[in-house]
């Protein structure tokens, strides 16, 4: 094989191609093509082509809204079953701890983890297009949900009706305050649906991009440290209240240390115990993976250990742990969320949904690449608006894809979505039939499986030292995005990181890189000529380049350095000439007053010779002329024409300047008229000025805006650099023999 690849490599360095053309400038080139005809379509045309239906295309609508219908029927039972079903249990004893857990950081009571450890996965076995994601309850969604319901229903006050009472510790009133909050997380989980939904059928799938790897590695890492800070308490076994808003991990980390005296003791030797047998659980998964049929479910086994612990010693009321409660059994009525919270929790519902479908695409892109499929992002905002909308009606908060649990239910040989349906069935179970068994466990217990599984998140502060080698505006996103992100709370940290990565590409786009390009030797291959020893300029012309389209941000700049980099400033140059010929003017004056002054002289040298002899001796010792004294008879002589209408004005160095079009991707009207007075102020100091390697939507665009006219045309276009260069060479030549 390797035998075969340095064969072909040195194929492809013998070969050669030797292509014999004219020079082709755009008029030439369009005069030899002939265009396409395009009918276009009215608008009612178009109107009726989209609504119009067939067989067909319903069927591959239907088969996109409902990509279950192209899969199931397809199903391998022998190849797919076994590695879905273990797929399935794996995930499904992850989802169990993971929903109970994640409930917390909600600021909703255990069991609504787990209501949305099922509807959702569900529905996404129907709607989804990816086929190894796990989606259900994930930490930053849920910290992020927790922040809104405790702005909206805070632990000091009780909105009864809508209007504020002292809080009271009495069950009544605690109840209360736990209702409101479900509310406010499942009308957050409608309107994030609702969001969701009509951006995937808008087809506004794109958004994520807007969400850069850097920007969503900092917001994760920030949220991590949130998401840690708001569990330090329940491992302390301390009450505090919860902090949102800006600098709310300062106020929780103050409030935890302010109360660190009241430490419960069996509380902390709870979770740190937890915590160690979790790290070795997940060290012995990542060592022996290879070896492991299937992942040690270190966290159920915590969650087991911990439930009979509690409930064999009765630590709720021996030692005063706090245990997760009560977990109704059954699934709840579908029921209405209340409307009238939308206006106040709109916002925060945009970001929730941007950030959860920038965690589920970003996962299942890497997935479907890695196994050879491929997913569509609209449709992934139509599963996920579907999974939390409906969901909603169940009393389920807003979910993404877990990083964590997709890794399992993809490494634990899992196919297809079918892995995805077992594990909410095992969910199902639990909430219909045992989920009473787990009231005993404590919190602090799924405090510990909450920070454990921000390991991850946290090894993301390598990044710092990543992007400080490859790309310091990357860096300087994840840093924006982490610091705002940890001080400013996540959802105005989500908006000022957005905001800084667009100010970036700004910054870019006014700051490109300039080059000035040359020949290597006997190729048509241009390069930048500070950067290579062996790249040459040709006499006279200059080919510049700038990576960035050209428009109103960067015009000025672009100006700026092409006159900086060819050495050529037609202003400077017709300030020189200006200057010149002044300072010739004043010259040829001088001159004429001296010769007036000298034919004087000599005629009235006539009356006396003696006296015109002396008065010619004293004339050759003081008349100056340019700067010299000389005789009145070679002061006429120098005013003759053969040295001062012998006259050489400033030129330019160069006869040619080419402009290389080919980094550019568009140009709006500024960057037109300055394209258009770059080519007027250089042809005035004799500079032919001509634009390379333009694309055709770039050369559309400039005409639209009118650029082409009787002194600009299609001429000054040339399809490629060297086309470009040997039509100057051909000008220089020209102009060199008129000359």
């Amino acid at each position: 094989m390797e035998h075969a690849e340095v064969d072909e490599v040195c194929l492809e360095q013998t070969q050669k191609y030797c292509v014999e053309r004219p020079i082709y400038n755009q008029e030439l080139l369009e005069g030899q093509l002939h265009r396409r005809e395009r009918t276009p379509q009215a608008l009612r045309q178009k109107i009726a082509h989209s609504c119009r239906c067939s067989s067909k295309k319903a069927k591959s609508h239907l088969y996109s809204f409902l990509p279950i219908l192209k899969w199931l029927p397809h199903y391998r039972v022998r190849e797919y079953l076994l590695g879905d079903i273990i797929s399935g249990i794996s995930t499904g004893v992850m989802q169990l701890p993971q929903g109970l857990a994640y409930a917390m950081l909600a600021s909703v009571p255990p069991v609504f983890g787990l209501y949305s450890s099922f509807y959702p996965v569900f529905l996404y076995t129907i709607f989804g297009t990816s086929k190894h994601i796990s989606i259900g309850t994930f930490a930053v969604i849920s910290m992020m949900i927790g922040g809104v319901a405790l702005r909206e229903v805070p632990d000091e006050v009780i909105s009864i009706g809508y209007n504020s009472t002292n809080v009271t510790d009495t069950p009544e009133y605690y109840n209360d305050r736990v209702a409101k909050r479900v509310q406010v997380a499942v009308t957050l989980a409608l309107l994030t649906g609702i969001i969701q939904l009509c951006l995937g059928l808008l087809r506004f799938g794109f958004v994520a991009i807007y969400l850069t790897e850097p920007l969503v590695r900092g917001f994760t890492t920030a949220a991590a440290v949130h998401v840690f800070t708001s569990q330090l308490k329940y491992l302390f076994g301390i009450k505090t209240p919860r902090y949102s808003g800006p600098l709310s991990v300062i106020y929780s980390i103050a409030a935890v240390l302010s109360n660190i005296t009241m430490t419960n003791t069996a509380t902390l030797v709870i979770g740190l115990t937890c915590i160690v047998l979790l790290f070795i659980g997940k060290e012995i998964n990542l060592r022996f993976k290879k070896q492991l049929p299937v992942p040690i479910p270190m966290e159920i086994i915590v969650v087991i250990i911990g439930t009979g612990v509690s409930a064999g010693m009765n630590l709720n009321k021996s030692y005063k742990v706090d245990v997760v409660g009560n977990i109704p059994q059954g699934l709840r009525p579908p029921a209405v969320p209340e409307i009238q919270l939308i206006p106040a929790i709109f916002v925060d519902a945009i970001a929730i949904a941007i950030v959860g479908f920038s965690m589920a695409v970003s996962m299942a892109k890497i997935f479907a690449l890695k196994h050879g499929y491929t997913i569509n992002g609209n449709q992934e905002l139509i599963a996920l608006g579907i999974c939390n909308s409906v969901g909603s009606f169940f009393q389920s908060f807003s979910v993404t894809c877990s990083m964590s649990r997709s890794l399992v239910q993809e490494s634990t040989g899992g196919k297809t979505q079918i892995a995805g349906t077992l594990s909410s069935i095992m969910v199902l179970v639990v909430i219909v039939a045992i989920g009473y068994l787990f009231e005993p466990l404590p919190q602090t217990v799924l405090a510990a499986i909450v920070m454990v599984n921000l390991k991850g998140m946290f090894k993301q502060f390598g990044d710092v030292t990543h992007f400080w080698r490859t790309s310091r505006i990357e860096l300087a996103i994840w840093v924006v995005a982490f610091v705002a992100s940890l001080f400013l709370g996540l959802d105005y940290g989500l908006l000022t990181a957005v905001a800084f990565a667009m100010i970036t590409v700004i910054y870019r786009t006014q700051s490109p890189q300039y080059r000035i390009l040359g020949q290597i030797p006997d190729t048509d291959i241009y390069c930048n000529v500070e950067e290579y020893e062996e790249v040459k300029e040709y006499p006279g012309i200059k080919i510049f380049q700038a990576n960035a389209s050209l428009y109103f941000a960067n015009s000025e700049s672009y100006t700026s350095a092409l006159k900086k980099k060819t050495g050529v400033d037609p202003c400077a140059i017709l300030a020189a000439r200006k200057k010149a010929r002044k300072r010739h003017a004043r010259e040829i004056k001088a001159a004429n007053k001296l010769k007036k002054q000298a034919v004087l002289k000599l005629v009235k040298s006539s009356t006396n010779d003696v006296e015109a002899n002396v008065k010619h001796e004293i004339a050759d010792d003081e008349l100056p002329v340019n700067g010299k004294f000389a005789s009145a008879d070679a002061s006429v002589q120098d005013t003759s024409p053969d040295e001062h209408e012998h006259f050489v004005e400033p030129q330019a160095s160069i006869h040619s300047l080419i402009l290389d079009f080919a980094p550019v991707n568009f140009v709006d009207s500024v960057g037109a008229k300055t394209l258009k007075s770059i080519i007027k102020e250089y042809k005035e100091v004799g500079v032919y000025v001509c634009i390379a390697s333009c694309s055709g939507p770039v050369m559309n665009e400039l005409t639209r805006l009118n650029f082409f006219d009787n002194t600009v045309t299609r001429e000054l276009l040339f399809h490629s650099i060297h086309d470009a260069v040997l039509a100057c060479q051909v000008k220089g030549r020209s102009a060199s023999q008129a000359d």
